[in-house]
């Protein structure tokens, strides 16, 4: 990231009037970068609801959003231990969805500080003893940029439901 987008790029958690703007920021995000990346995929409109809808992923987890000169430009969601939808398949686990960041800041490292700040929260304000997650099998980038964190690849957690399948990764925290 440039150090002038460092210096604009405030963290910040996700606030009621930010929902319609981090809803569609996701919807284009993902469409966007798996039509380029895996045009096999089809996002369903059930698919997009789901992603629009961050009052309820507010209501269970925490959305943080990234800010740049004012505008919302970047999220993610961080679900706490045993929180309603959570994936975590470890108890004592964060699970991390939903990382998106606008198109027109793609590739330019906006996704670090809000990993940075989801990752600070879960092991120093939460203390929690992991973060899972879950990469769509045949995105090789977004599972390597994990990695490059630290993440571990961790297939007996995988999930393979009937429209996707699901590469799992960790990254377990020192205690």
């Amino acid at each position: 990231m440039s150090t002038d987008l460092q210096k604009r790029v405030v963290i910040r958690e996700a606030r009621l009037e930010d929902d319609a703007v981090v809803g569609e920021l996701l919807v284009e995000a993902f469409i966007t970068q798996y039509a380029k990346k895996l045009p096999e995929v089809v996002y369903t409109e059930e698919r997009k609801r789901s992603l629009r809808d961050v009052a309820g992923k507010r209501a269970v987890a925490k959305v943080l959003v990234a800010e740049v000169d004012g505008s919302v430009v970047g999220t993610v969601a961080l679900w706490p231990p045993g929180a309603p939808g959570s994936e975590a398949w470890l108890p004592d686990a964060a699970d991390l969805r939903h990382l998106a960041t606008s198109v027109e800041f793609h590739g330019q490292g906006l996704s670090t500080p809000l990993l940075e700040e989801a990752e600070r929260m879960a092991r120093e304000d939460w203390r929690v003893s992991a973060i899972c997650l879950h990469v769509r099998r045949g995105a090789q980038g977004v599972a390597r940029m994990y990695q490059r964190r630290g993440f571990i690849r961790e297939p007996s957690a995988d999930l393979d439901t009937p429209s996707v399948f699901l590469e799992a990764f960790v990254l377990r925290f020192a205690r």
